[in-house]
C-alpha cells in the first residue's frame, strides 16, 4: 500500500500541463461500442480508471489496444456479451455506462449494479427510468440489471435530475435509435458536450448539448472516429487551489476560460488573483484569502467535484465561510482527517460545513476517504506546518495522473513510498 509523504509550507511555482479529463474520457470509450469500426481516443490520461474500463471492453470482445503516448484503440465489430466481466463494472460506476449502448448493438444485456467512490446513493432509477422511455424492458435482481430492446425507439424523457450519467447514458442509446430522442433537463457540463462532438464524428445527429434540452435523431449505425477529449477542468481547479493553499503563482496550460468560471469566480472572491490569456491561466495565491460561501450545483454551478479541495482551503481563510453541498450526500467525509491537521469544521445537518479559518493548519497522519477528498488533504499538507502522511492513495490514482510529480515539478516536497 503507498502513501504521501508531504513536507509543506513550500510555495508552488512554474508550469504545469493539464491532462485529458477522465470524466470525458470514461462515457467516451464506452460510447465506441456503438461503432462498426475502429475508433482512436488521443492522449487518454494514465489512470487506473481508464484501463478499468478498457479491460471492460476487452471482456466485452473488443479489441482494445494502448500505445506508449496513451492513445487507446477500439474496435467493436466483434461484440459480445458472453464474457463480460462484471466484478470490473462493480469498481467503478462508469462503467455502467456500457448498458446503454451494449443494448443498442446487441439487443440485450445483464451488468452488475456499479461501484465506486462511496461518496452518496447515486442511485440509477434516472438511468433505467431513461431507457424504458425509449422502449426498453428493464428487471433488476440480486444485485444485476437486465436490459432487453430489439430497437431502442425514439421519445421524449425528462430527467427529474439533471443526471451526467444519465444524460450520457441516453444520448449514446438515442444515437442508433429509430426516430427522434428528447432529453429535457439534461446535464450542462462539458463533458456533455465532448461526448456528443465525438458522437457526431461517429456520424451521430445530436443538438443542444451543453443546454437543458437535447435532440438526438437516431440513425442505422456508426462508424469509428479519432478524436482528442477535452482538458481536465477538476484537475485544473485543483492546481489552482494548490497555488493559493501554498502562496505560490503557477501558470496552467491547456485550459479553458469558458469552463473553469465557477472556481475563477470562487477564488477571486477569495483574493486569488487569476488572469486568463488563451488557454492558460495564471494563479497568484500569494495573497490574503477571505472568507466566502459556496453551494454546489450542476453546471454551470460550482462542481462537486471541487468541493473537498476548496474546503481545505477555507481552513486558511480569514474568518468564517460555509460550503453547502447538494449534489452528494457523503462529501465532507474528509473533516474528520481535516480536524486532525488543525481545521475549526461544525458539519451542520450532514449537509452544510461551517468553517472557522486558522492561521495554519499543521501536519497529521491522515487517511483518503475517496478521490476528491484526497486530493484535498494533499492540498492541506502542501499548505500545513510540518509533515504530512496520507494514506489509501489509491483513490488520488483513479483520478489524477501522476499527481504527486506536476506537484513536485512546481516545488512541492512529496513523495510516493
Amino acid at each position: 500500500m503507498c502513501k504521501f509523504y508531504i513536507k509543506g509550507n513550500n510555495r508552488l511555482s512554474g508550469d504545469v500541463n493539464i491532462s485529458s479529463a477522465k470524466n470525458s474520457v470514461l462515457p467516451i470509450l464506452a460510447s465506441t461500442i456503438l461503432a462498426d469500426g475502429v475508433s482512436v481516443i488521443n492522449n487518454a490520461p494514465n489512470i487506473e480508471d481508464v484501463y478499468v474500463l478498457c479491460d471492460v471492453l476487452r471482456s466485452l470482445s473488443a479489441e482494445v489496444t494502448i500505445d506508449k503516448n496513451n492513445n487507446i484503440m477500439i474496435d467493436s465489430k466483434k461484440l459480445s456479451d458472453k464474457n463480460i466481466d462484471n466484478d470490473l463494472i462493480g469498481k467503478m460506476r462508469a462503467a455502467f455506462l456500457v448498458l446503454g449502448p451494449l443494448v443498442a448493438r446487441l439487443g440485450k444485456a445483464r451488468i452488475s449494479l456499479p461501484g465506486g467512490c462511496k461518496i452518496g446513493a447515486r442511485p440509477i432509477d434516472l438511468y433505467l427510468k431513461g431507457l424504458k422511455s425509449l422502449g426498453a424492458t428493464v428487471k433488476e435482481e440480486c444485485g444485476y440489471v437486465e436490459v432487453t430492446a430489439t430497437r431502442f425507439v425514439g421519445g421524449t424523457v425528462f430527467l427529474d435530475y439533471p443526471s451526467v450519467g444519465a444524460t450520457e447514458l441516453l444520448m449514446m442509446a438515442g444515437a442508433i435509435a429509430d426516430g427522434t430522442t428528447y432529453i429535457e433537463n439534461a446535464a450542462r457540463e462539458p463533458e456533455i458536450v465532448d461526448l456528443a462532438m465525438f458522437l457526431k464524428k461517429m456520424g451521430a445527429r445530436i443538438t443542444g448539448a451543453g443546454t437543458s434540452s437535447i435532440y438526438i435523431k437516431g440513425v442505422k449505425k456508426l462508424s469509428g472516429a479519432t478524436y482528442t477529449p477535452m482538458f481536465d477542468r477538476i484537475e485544473a481547479g485543483t492546481m489552482m487551489i494548490a497555488a493559493a493553499m501554498t502562496k505560490g503563482k503557477i501558470n496552467i496550460i491547456g485550459v479553458k476560460e469558458e469552463w473553469m468560471k465557477p472556481a475563477i469566480f470562487k477564488l477571486r472572491e477569495m483574493g486569488v488573483k487569476i488572469n486568463c490569456n488563451g488557454n492558460q491561466m495564471f494563479v497568484d495565491g500569494d495573497v490574503d484569502l477571505r472568507a466566502i460561501d459556496i453551494t454546489t450545483m450542476p453546471h454551470p454551478g460550482f462542481p462537486t467535484d471541487l468541493q473537498s479541495q476548496m474546503l481545505s482551503l477555507l481552513c486558511i481563510a480569514e474568518g468564517t465561510s460555509t460550503v453547502k453541498e447538494t449534489v452528494f450526500e457523503n462529501r465532507f467525509v474528509q473533516v474528520p482527517e481535516l480536524r486532525r491537521m488543525g481545521a475549526d469544521i461544525k458539519i451542520i445537518d450532514g449537509k452544510v460545513a461551517s468553517i472557522n479559518g486558522v492561521q495554519k493548519l499543521t501536519g497529521a497522519s491522515v487517511a483518503a476517504p475517496d478521490l476528491r477528498a484526497g486530493a484535498g488533504l494533499i492540498l492541506a499538507g502542501l499548505g500545513a506546518q510540518g509533515d504530512t502522511e496520507v494514506d489509501n492513495i489509491y483513490f488520488v490514482d483513479r483520478g489524477y495522473v501522476a499527481f504527486e510529480e506536476k506537484l513536485a515539478a512546481l516545488g512541492a516536497d512529496i513523495e510516493r513510498k
